[in-house]
């Protein structure tokens, strides 16, 4: 069987992106977006309220506090959310925040930690759902965890490649299964003890005072603010939204906030009820347990189901139900973490390699790395979630407080130009306060445990990131130099069209964005081989990437500008009395396109021989190699193969 067919079978057939219907068919409304994007947020139920509970220190009358605390940032959070969704309708989230409202510099910094973040999301992500399933499972199991981990993130690297909606059916029921069996655990255990409630209150205003007595209020204040701080695993995934608005269905404005509403109401009704579970059923860690599986047990066993194998199938599917939410909120790193790179990418941050899409249209080169970082963060913690939910927040309310603080700016700047500016500054302005506050006490309490990493992380990725575009910069001066010598060739006096002749000898060039390029390579030509070409044909293939395929119209701009410049070229030729057409294909792999339109070519005009420009660097290495595209030595390649003669011109930079 041939390796396309495997490659068919295992990611399904290639989509043809320049069909309208291929992204309506491939856009999210709101409730398959709250699936898809939206797990990321309640997924945390199953380790942030425990992270939360397990720092009162035993002092757990203390927990009605965070609940509170819980459900009141969820929602302050999400609206300030509410906003960039309304500002940036293109997505990009955070890291477009950032950039735009704030300067570049703080944008890398709030891309570095959103790409640091969705690498996390998968790991975090993936190490709470085995530790769900093997909450099941005799103590001599868990010594396979780290290896089912493994296992797990290669099936949602494949799932991903085949594409958003086909990742998003098949853990479709897994998300229902989530929202139903926990609704009604959290509904039924607050229900049956509700005879505590009225005393609730009193006792905990008791319980505090008490604690005041003894430890004095800063303590009790600051015991209180690194337990709301630990908790802070379960606002995450809050932004994911903002981030891809660009794949939502249109209107794009609407359906985001309608998402945001979705997770806001789920997240803050299942974070704040399983903390409640865990005051009235007196939860208490137990050994190779989740606390929210010794809480379920509990619930369960007062149901009155019937016998303990009863009991113990109904715990099962729940605990496998909270597992499978957790894979599906990994599957939102897959989503979220490529857009981030595409967009850093579209700004020379990253390799432009990770703007491209692959048959199936997804971000390819974007999911392969964000599964192979979370595989290593993974061996590395050996799946530990205490360590990885400390990772996870700070770099998640890194990008939050630079995100909100950008709000803020912009809402002061445009304070005498709009009306209502005041309530939306106060929302940024309390939404970042809060996420500033959590950021700087998790640095402070939790710099030992796992702070220090996501700060040098985060610094490592920057650091990588300037001095990649800084050569991109380098390298596109110097394009710009060359296209500017050439730029000043002067048309001919013809004015009538020329058509080539297919028995004639063919000159094709194969140009790109820069007509100083193509003119380079067409001289070039015409200086060694003075009067032996009568035809000259002009190929430009463009790259339908995230970019490119991310807003309406984009296409078609694109569209224009390559017909441009290809104009540009046969003008040229025509006002000299040369014999000139042009060719333009588009497709995800501007490899493959070529060489279609190439092989088009070699059969109309037989005499043809093939001719493209490639940038030459002083010192070329394998960062060069993978920073630029090696797309002429790998259509030589093709075109060869087939038979067909292609010469590559140095064009030094």
């Amino acid at each position: 069987m041939k390796s396309v067919k495997i490659r068919e079978i295992v990611l399904g057939k290639a989509l043809d992106p320049l069909k309208s219907e291929t992204r309506h068919s491939l856009a999210l409304v709101a409730f398959f977006a709250w699936v898809g994007l939206g797990a990321d947020g309640l997924s945390s139920s199953a380790y942030g309220p425990e992270e939360t509970f397990r720092a009162l220190q035993g002092h757990t009358q203390l927990g009605l506090y965070m609940a509170i605390a819980t459900a009141v940032t969820v929602f302050i959070i999400a609206l300030a959310y509410n906003q960039v969704i309304e500002l940036f309708p293109t997505g990009g989230g955070g890291y477009r925040v950032a950039t735009k409202l704030v300067g570049p510099y703080l944008g890398l910094i709030a891309g570095c930690a959103l790409v640091l973040d969705y690498v996390l999301t998968i790991s975090i992500s993936i190490a709470a759902g085995v530790d769900a399933v093997a909450s099941l499972l005799p103590l001599g199991f868990h010594e396979y965890k780290l290896w089912a981990e493994a296992a797990v993130i290669g099936i949602l690297i494949v799932l991903n490649l085949r594409g958003l909606k086909e990742a998003i059916r098949v853990l479709l029921p897994i998300f229902l299964g989530f929202v139903a069996t926990h609704f009604l655990l959290i509904v039924y255990g607050i229900l049956a003890h509700a005879s505590y409630l009225p005393d609730l209150v009193p006792s905990t205003t008791a319980e505090t005072v008490k604690l005041a007595d003894s430890m004095g209020w800063v303590s009790v204040v600051g015991m209180l603010l690194l337990a709301y701080s630990q908790g802070g695993g379960t606002y995450t995934g809050l932004e994911a939204v903002s981030n891809n608005v660009n794949i939502l269905a249109e209107p794009r404005v609407h359906t985001g906030k309608m998402t945001m509403i979705y997770m806001a109401l789920s997240l803050a009704f299942t974070a704040s009820g399983i903390i409640l579970l865990y005051l009235l059923w007196n939860a208490v860690p137990v050994e190779g347990e989740t606390l929210n599986a010794t809480t379920f047990k509990a619930v369960i066993a007062s149901m009155g189901l019937g016998s303990e194998f009863t009991n113990k199938m109904v715990l099962t599917m729940v605990l496998v139900f909270e597992a499978g939410l957790l894979f599906v909120a990994a599957n939102t790193g897959f989503l979220g973490g490529p857009a981030v790179l595409s967009n850093m990418a579209a700004d020379s941050w990253v390799p432009h390699k990770f703007r491209y899409l692959s048959t199936r249209l997804v971000t390819q080169n974007g999911i392969l790395v964000l599964g192979a970082a979370a595989l290593a963060i993974l061996f590395w913690t050996r799946g530990s979630v205490n360590l990885l939910v400390v990772l996870y927040s700070v770099s998640v309310f890194l990008t939050f407080a630079i995100s909100l603080f950008g709000l803020c700016l912009y809402w002061w700047r445009h304070r005498k130009d709009m009306d209502r500016w005041l309530r939306r500054f106060a929302l940024s302005l309390i939404g970042f306060i809060i996420c500033a506050g959590i950021l700087l006490v998790l640095l402070v309490e939790k710099f030992k445990d796992g702070g220090w990493a996501a700060a040098v992380i985060i610094a490592a990725i920057a650091g990588l990131c300037i001095y990649i575009r800084n050569h991109y910069g380098q390298t596109k001066e110097a394009i710009h130099s060359v296209d500017q010598v050439f730029a000043n060739q002067p048309f001919g006096p013809n004015t009538e069209p020329v058509l080539p002749n297919p028995d004639d000898q063919t000159a094709v060039f194969i140009v790109g964005s820069s007509r100083g390029g193509g003119l380079h390579a067409l001289l070039w030509v015409q200086r060694m081989f003075p009067g032996h070409f009568n035809n000259f044909l002009f190929v430009n293939a463009r790259t339908v990437d995230s970019h490119a395929y991310g807003g309406e119209g984009a296409v078609e701009q694109m569209r224009a500008e390559a017909n441009a410049t290809l104009k540009f070229f046969v003008d040229f030729c025509h006002s000299h009395g040369m014999a000139s057409e042009a060719y333009l294909g588009f497709g995800t792999d501007v490899v493959d396109e070529v060489t279609k339109l190439c092989e088009t070519i070699s059969q109309e005009f037989p005499n043809s021989i093939f001719f493209t420009s490639k940038l030459i660097f002083e010192d070329d290495n394998w960062f060069t190699r993978l920073l630029h595209n090696q797309a002429a030595l790998a259509i030589q390649r093709r075109l060869h193969f087939e038979g067909l003669q292609m010469v590559i011109l140095p064009m030094k930079v």
